[in-house]
């Protein structure tokens, strides 16, 4: 099993930042990826999530959808 799972590093300590469902004292291999303070990770981290496990074609119809503005205006009066 793989998962990317974003930590706080405080006092020596990572500290996941969402539960892990893992067995007591179960071993794992921690890669390391340094996040920008300043950015909105959390947002991009929700939106990670909103995608994972969808398929090419059904990326593409969010994105057809999500770029369609006539969706979202109203006609002009």
């Amino acid at each position: 099993m793989e998962r990317v799972v974003e930590a706080m590093y405080e006092n020596g300590v990572l500290t996941p930042l969402e539960p892990l469902d893992l067995p007591n004292r179960q071993r794992v291999t921690i890669s390391i990826q340094a996040l920008d303070d300043d950015a909105d990770f959390d947002g991009l981290a929700a939106w990670h999530r909103v995608y994972e496990g969808l398929a090419e074609n059904e990326l593409g119809v969010i994105e057809r959808i999500a770029l369609d503005r006539t969706a979202f205006m109203r006609p002009a009066a």
